[in-house]
């Protein structure tokens, strides 16, 4: 009961964190050599886009039933081998790639530069060639620019918006790619990144709800879930069970923590994994196929280990030793497996910097903790054997003397 209270509320902890702090609209300025390319074209609106590090900036001139806009999106290289840089928009009731009326700019080989319009298909998605092609978007100017004193990559663009677009609910997709065959951009690549490069903007006061909005947050809750169950309860319970023996004797809370930890472990990575499972039901356009199959096979011996709690052999059993080693090897493969598998799924969601090195730093305190725990081990033990030596010794020259 109380491991379950505390798996429950931890659960409830970490979604009501991750929810108060998604908020549902998002305008985070842009950086200052971005600011300043969009005010020598006399933009004045610039935000940053919530993927691929892409900026975007704009100016609207309304009259009559239309509404002409100047637009500027950006992306740092870094020294990145970016072959073209694509914005668009999309007349249909979500932001997504198909169906998007696309500027799209594009680096040749040779250095030279240049830009078109592209409609994008459902034969787009399936691979089928992109070739340059009218679009329903009066672009009254387009350009490609590579900022050399900056290193931004910028598509600058003015065009024409039909009433058929709603400039307070515009759809807008964005995209970066890294090759080309002459005027035909080759596919970008598949990352969640690249899939989530779209939302729905009011180019009024700049506030955007992005197309993964949910699955964002979602995607966030199951890396919680599953490096706190997973990644740290489980080895703690590890560590327990292998180590508190020596250091400190607890007799029978000993098992009590260890199955504790365990148990609430399990609870919060099956939690976790749930998630993962709805999470993959909902990407219809990619499937992370490692990882997936790295997370059944948690999820299965981790759930075998489970049933060690009812089904173990008792101590009197014959083969209790060999179903010992099973049960200590299994549990050893299953927590480098898990780690592997949250490094992998950090590299997949691609958040900030402080996901990765807060599980190294997980790592590192159990690291820390077990080594101390093995060398105090090692020296009881030797400890130990050297004052059963001394015994013998002495009961030996005792013996010696009696005679």
């Amino acid at each position: 009961m109380a491991s379950t209270a505390v798996t429950t509320f931890i659960v409830f902890i970490a979604v009501l964190f991750l929810l108060v702090n998604s908020s549902a609209a998002h305008y985070i300025p842009c950086s200052e050599s971005l600011v300043k390319i969009a005010q020598e074209k006399n933009i004045s609106h610039c935000k940053k886009l919530t993927t691929l590090g892409a900026e975007f900036g704009w100016e609207v001139m309304s009259k009559h039933n239309e509404s002409q806009v100047d637009i500027l999106i950006g992306t740092r290289l870094n020294n990145a081998e970016m072959v073209w840089l694509a914005w668009g928009v999309n007349p249909e009731d979500k932001p997504r790639m198909v169906g998007t009326r696309a500027i799209i700019g594009i680096r040749q080989l040779n250095g030279s530069v240049g830009a078109n319009t592209y409609n994008i298909t459902g034969d787009t998605k399936l691979g089928c060639k992109l070739q340059p092609s009218e679009i329903d978007v009066h672009v009254k100017s387009m350009k490609l620019d590579y900022v050399t004193s900056s290193d931004y990559l910028t598509l600058h663009a003015t065009i024409v918006l039909p009433s058929m677009y709603n400039i307070s609910r515009l759809n807008h997709v964005w995209q970066v790619g890294y090759d080309a065959q002459g005027e035909e951009p080759s596919m970008h690549p598949t990352a969640l990144q690249n899939v989530d490069s779209a939302e729905t903007i009011d180019l009024k006061d700049g506030l955007a709800h992005h197309v993964g909005e949910f699955e964002g947050r979602l995607r966030k809750i199951h890396g919680v879930l599953n490096i706190i169950g997973w990644g740290t309860f489980l080895p703690a319970g590890v560590i327990i069970a292998r180590y508190f023996p020596y250091p400190l004797t607890l007799g029978s809370y000993r098992y009590h923590l260890h199955v504790g930890c365990q148990i609430i472990g399990y609870n919060l990575g099956v939690a976790g994994w749930s998630v993962g499972l709805w999470l993959g039901q909902a990407s219809k356009h990619y499937s992370f196929k490692i990882h997936r199959l790295f997370a059944i096979f948690i999820f299965t011996f981790t759930t075998l280990q489970m049933l060690a709690l009812h089904l173990k052999p008792r101590k009197t059993d014959g083969y209790r030793k060999y179903w010992n080693i099973y049960h200590h090897f299994l549990g050893y493969a299953l927590l480098a497996v898990i780690s592997v598998n949250i490094f992998h799924g950090i590299d997949i969601l691609k958040p900030d910097h402080s996901w990765k090195w807060a599980y190294v730093g997980i790592l590192g305190v159990f690291a820390a903790i077990v080594i101390a725990l093995e060398i105090y081990t090692w020296a009881r033990f030797l400890t130990e054997k050297k004052e059963e030596a001394k015994k013998a010794e002495s009961g030996s020259v005792g013996t010696a003397a009696a005679t």
